[in-house]
């Protein structure tokens, strides 16, 4: 990478240019006026490995140019590599205390039962909260640790992946689509069928595959949050989704209302959600005839 400064980790003082975020992402430049930025959400044309997405903010700003380097791997970083994910997530699982966890739900505003739905576990040498991330077949890809701050954080060699809940019978029911494990929480507090994504604009190759080939729900409802970083990730998730799937919407919580946790939070009820829900249009592939390409015109129907 080539820079006319160092890159930076983003923090509250100086959240990300892009999505608004105090964590994940990267910028390079002065603090008040940064030349570019690499965020985790948001996407544009140049994605930088596994770190997010190039956004140049000015015209001498750093470039991205890929190159091959030869890196030694350390004992820790060979361990993390073949680290057993699900044993971990279930070790995490029994340190839990239940008075701990029941803090944890109040805090959170959700149930001890969603929690425990989503394999919640204490991480004890890091001082965190652990929810593991799966694929579509229910294997434990990584682990998100959630710091009492509630800062985000994940396990050393691990992926991202879906949250999901055990007991999880989507077939035949509408499955809703969360951001995080805390707002996937609260859907499934609502009493609706529920999977989280790892950020608003990760796990879209396994939601696909989740609802295409694994779950095969009546609709799919994503439920973004109310920023312009959740709205446009929802956006990107769904002319991708209906590809594959004729039944998609999107919802977000009322204006002024950050995420799905307010929401609840604030009072709603599964009542005040599906009104919600069955007010969104359906979101359908539109195909374009003479000579034109197939494609998702983005218009509701």
């Amino acid at each position: 990478m080539n820079s006319t400064s160092a890159w930076q980790r983003v923090s509250k003082r100086r959240p990300c240019p892009i999505c608004g975020k105090p964590d994940w992402c990267l910028f390079s430049g002065p603090d008040d006026s940064p030349d570019a930025a690499i965020c985790a959400r948001a996407e544009s044309g140049r994605r930088c490995g596994e770190g997010g997405w190039l956004h140049v903010l000015r015209d001498d700003g750093p470039t991205w140019s890929p190159r091959v380097r030869r890196i030694e791997l350390s004992a820790a970083q060979i361990a993390a590599a073949t680290t057993d994910f699900a044993k971990l997530a279930a070790d995490f699982r029994a340190a839990v205390r239940p008075e701990a966890l029941s803090r944890l739900a109040v805090g959170l505003g959700v149930f001890v039962e969603s929690l425990r739905r989503l394999g919640v576990g204490w991480a004890s040498k890091h001082g965190a909260w652990a929810f593991p991330m799966y694929n579509a077949d229910g294997k434990t890809l990584g682990i998100r640790l959630r710091l009492p701050g509630g800062r985000k954080l994940a396990v050393k060699g691990g992926k991202e992946g879906l949250f999901i809940p055990g007991a999880l019978n989507v077939t035949g029911n509408r499955l809703l689509i969360a951001e995080g494990p805390t707002d996937t929480a609260a859907i499934l507090d609502f009493g609706f069928m529920a999977v989280g994504r790892p950020s608003c604009t990760g796990g879209v190759a396994l939601l696909i595959e989740l609802v295409r080939k694994k779950s095969k729900p009546l609709d799919v409802v994503i439920v973004a949050d109310g920023d312009e970083a959740g709205r446009r990730g929802a956006e990107t998730l769904v002319a991708k989704l209906t590809a594959y799937y004729p039944m998609v919407r999107i919802i977000t919580p009322p204006p002024g209302v950050k995420d799905a946790r307010e929401w609840k939070r604030r009072g709603a009820t599964a009542a005040d959600v599906q009104v919600v829900i069955d007010a969104a249009p359906v979101r359908k592939l539109r195909v374009l005839v003479r000579g034109r390409k197939a494609g998702y015109d983005g218009k509701r129907r």
